[in-house]
This record gives C-alpha cells, sequence and structure tokens, in this order.
C-alpha cells in the first residue's frame, strides 16, 4: 500500500516550509527512520524521517521548492505499485484528510490572532491561516469563494483556484488599464507574480545590469505579513524618552572586567537594560499582557521576547519566566536564545508572538538614536533601545557637563493602554535604568 508523506507543522505560527536537500532520489529503497529531505521554516532547519518501509515512488516538490505545512510530499510504496489516488499534483485526498484532522487546532489560532471575517449575509466566514495569508497577498476577495475544506471551510487549494481566474492585479493597475486602454500582462512583478502599476506604465525595456528583480524569501514574507498585521489591526503609539546611562556604563565596565577575569557571564548594555525593563513591568502588569478581541490577558510572569538580527532576517525568541532569572541567569539565557536563532535551531514554540508577553529592540549598536518599533501583536507594548548620546546636563552646584544618555522608544496599543498609564511605564523604565544596583 502507498503510503504519503506530508510536510510536517512545525509549530502553530508556521504556515510553509522550503526544502533545502533531498536525500533519496525516485527509486531508491527507503527504511523507516531514513532521512528523506531536510527542510526549512522562517525560524529553523529540520529533517523529515521515513515513518515507512519501501521505495520512493514519487518526489512531488524539488529542492529549493516552498511546501505548506500539511501538504503531499512523496509517495513512497512497493515497485510498480499503482499512485492514482495521489496523481493529483498536490495530492488532495491526502491533503484534506490531514488538514482536517487539525481543524479545530487551526480555529482556535484564527480565534487568538485574526479578526473575525464575516459575509455580507452576517455569516462568519471559515478559512484557514494559510489561505488567508495568501488570499491577502493576492488580493482577492474571500467574500463569494466557497470552501471546500471541512465544513465548507476556505483552504488554500481555494484561494489558488480564485487566483486562477480572478483578474490578478492591484486595483490601481487595473484603474491604469482601464483609463489607457493598455493590455493586462499574464505575469507582474509583485508578490506572486501579480500584476502592479509598475508593470502598465513601464513602457520601454530597461537596460540589463540597472536592477534585479529578486522574489521575496520565506521568511520575508512571513515578516511583511506579521508587520503589516500589526499595524492594521492595532492602534499603535510611541513615546520616547531617555535615561541617564553613568550607572549603566558604570555596571557594565565592572561586569567586563569580571568577565576578564574568568566569570563565565558577559553581561551586556542590553542585558541590564532588560532587566530593568523586566523590575519595571512588574509595576505596570497592563502592560504585561495580551489583547485579543475584546479581553485582556494579564500575565503574572514576564515572558520577555527580544528582537534578534540573523542572516535570514528578524526573529523574536522568548525568555520564559524572565522575572524569576537573576542578572546574570537573564544574561545567559537571552544569549542562549538569540545564538540559537542565529544557528538556526530555536524552538519553533520561542517565536510564537503569543509565548512573549512584552518584547524588546535594541538597535543601539547601529547609532540608531530614535526609532518607533512595532508590536508583536497579541502583545500591546514593545520597548525600543537606541545607541548613547553625550549630552550637555547640569551637574549641581552650578557646574555643567556632558552625561551619557541611552535613548527609550515605547509604541503601546492604544486600545490597551492610555497615554498616561504608557508615559508611567516608560517613566519607571528610564527610572530602573538610571537606579540599577546590581552585584555583578
Amino acid at each position: 500500500m502507498a503510503n504519503p508523506i506530508i510536510m510536517p507543522r512545525q509549530g502553530q505560527s508556521v504556515e510553509s516550509c522550503i526544502i533545502s536537500s533531498w536525500f533519496k532520489k525516485e527509486g531508491d529503497e527507503v527504511k523507516k527512520g531514513d532521512i528523506l529531505f531536510s527542510y526549512e521554516t522562517d525560524k529553523a532547519a529540520f529533517e523529515c524521517e521515513s515513518e515507512f518501509d519501501g521505495v520512493l515512488l514519487k518526489r512531488l516538490y524539488q529542492e529549493g521548492d516552498e511546501v505548506p505545512v500539511l501538504k503531499l510530499v512523496a509517495i513512497i510504496g512497493t515497485p510498480g505499485e499503482k499512485i492514482e489516488e495521489f496523481s493529483d499534483s498536490t495530492g488532495e485526498a491526502a491533503e484534506t484528510a490531514v488538514a482536517e484532522s487539525v481543524t479545530a487546532i487551526e480555529e482556535e489560532h484564527d480565534a487568538k490572532v485574526a479578526p473575525v471575517v464575516l459575509r455580507n449575509d452576517g455569516e462568519k466566514i471559515k478559512i484557514s491561516p494559510r489561505a488567508r495569508i495568501k488570499a491577502e497577498g493576492l488580493g482577492i476577495n474571500i467574500q463569494g469563494i466557497a470552501g471546500t475544506g471541512a465544513e465548507g471551510r476556505i483552504i488554500e487549494r481555494d484561494i489558488d483556484s480564485a487566483a486562477g481566474s480572478a483578474a490578478y492585479s492591484t486595483p490601481l493597475a487595473r484603474a491604469i488599464a482601464s483609463e489607457t486602454g493598455n493590455t493586462m500582462p499574464q505575469e507582474g512583478t509583485g508578490i506572486g507574480n501579480r500584476v502592479t502599476s509598475f508593470d502598465l506604465l513601464t513602457t520601454k525595456p530597461v537596460a540589463t545590469g540597472e536592477f534585479e528583480i529578486r522574489k521575496m524569501s520565506n521568511m520575508r514574507k512571513i515578516i511583511a505579513a506579521k508587520m503589516k498585521e500589526s499595524l492594521q489591526n492595532s492602534a499603535q503609539l510611541t513615546h520616547h524618552t531617555s535615561a541617564d546611562a553613568r550607572k549603566l556604563l558604570n555596571l557594565r565596565s565592572k561586569a567586563k572586567e569580571s568577565f576578564e577575569k574568568g566569570v563565565p557571564d558577559n553581561i551586556t548594555i542590553n542585558d541590564l537594560v532588560c532587566f530593568a525593563v523586566i523590575r519595571a513591568l512588574k509595576k505596570h502588569p497592563l502592560a504585561n499582557c495580551h489583547l485579543v478581541g475584546d479581553s485582556l490577558t494579564i500575565f503574572n510572569k514576564v515572558h520577555l521576547g527580544l528582537a534578534v538580527d540573523t542572516e535570514r532576517g528578524l526573529m523574536v525568541p522568548t525568555v520564559k519566566n524572565a522575572d524569576d532569572l537573576s542578572i546574570q541567569g537573564l544574561s545567559s539565557q537571552l544569549k542562549s536564545v538569540a545564538n540559537a536563532c542565529k544557528k538556526g535551531n530555536i524552538d519553533p514554540e520561542l517565536l510564537a508572538s503569543e509565548s512573549a508577553t512584552f518584547s524588546v529592540s535594541n538597535l543601539g549598536s547601529y547609532g540608531v538614536e530614535i526609532f518607533t518599533p512595532v508590536i508583536n501583536l497579541p502583545q500591546v507594548a514593545i520597548l525600543g533601545v537606541n545607541t548613547i548620546i553625550n549630552r550637555p546636563a547640569d551637574l549641581g552646584g552650578g557646574v555643567f557637563g556632558f552625561v551619557p544618555y541611552i535613548g527609550l522608544s515605547l509604541t503601546y496599543d492604544h486600545r490597551a493602554l492610555d497615554g498616561a498609564p504608557a508615559s508611567a511605564l516608560l517613566r519607571d523604565i528610564r527610572l530602573e535604568i538610571e537606579n540599577l544596583d546590581l552585584t555583578v
């Protein structure tokens, strides 16, 4: 009997994976436990082991292909065995069976992170997260789409079908085509080959080498979707201040000396700022929460998210129960999750935006003096940490001099927090930084 190999789901936030390498060719003998292929999410790298003995009869995707999770990837069976039941290029029968088994999980996930969409008659539209993201990316109106998933749920193949029959172009491109009489190209330069205004306004060939068109990576597309979702579905506002960094720099200098003498934890400026943030959050529980629908989930523990720049793009891993850690323990945990992100072996669950209760993004090492970080929904706030700048200040006794100040930028969701409590949180973060008194 032929057996399907399905692209695994690595965490509820993962919608697709990229096949990086195949280790078996069609016709190769396969034993249970053999590695069939390796694949990458936007967050980490994994290997898919065979659960069956047999022969690899069919590979449906090649190296470098992006494959939605729960999609049929390959078929294992006996030589000469008929695989007509999997003749569909996507193995819809196998995909549907697996997809229906996770319908309840996806609907719960949808309810937490995505707004409810209603048909014109007021009925709730059932749509999978992956289908929703694809529909938004292609600009497809889901109102008139009949779903073929469980209980009429719209799944990805329904969006693919709709894209095949819809005007695969932006509204501006359609307006330009109507006004100018230009013929709409079959493919464009937008996401998913979507026709954009650029394709209609470019009337002459562009000189070779003037520019290149590069497809967005899997991770870049997911980051783009999350940033767009965050800004569209929340009321974000940023307050800025700065804190006297003299104690901060003094503590960092002592920590560096201790590290050079053999102390294992090299505590950084960012570690100290995060420690101060955690202390301030314990005084402001309404900032340490999630906003889902019309309800606030207020957490007793601080699960701190840290923005990490990697070769593959931005990741925000979580340090769980950060308020239980000493400065040495926090420093160690922050470095551990950051290194795991850079190596590509971070636990996907630690990257889900729901995993953290508050996040910190530090651009100080880039010399950024002020910026507006974007909230990781359903969190309600994020702190941006800026570079340290010397500014003139009154040192007392009629003496003036230059004092180092570190910039702080707090973005908050005005639906959950008003300006006064958000400002109070930022004030207390500043005071915690200015009055840090630690033994390091």
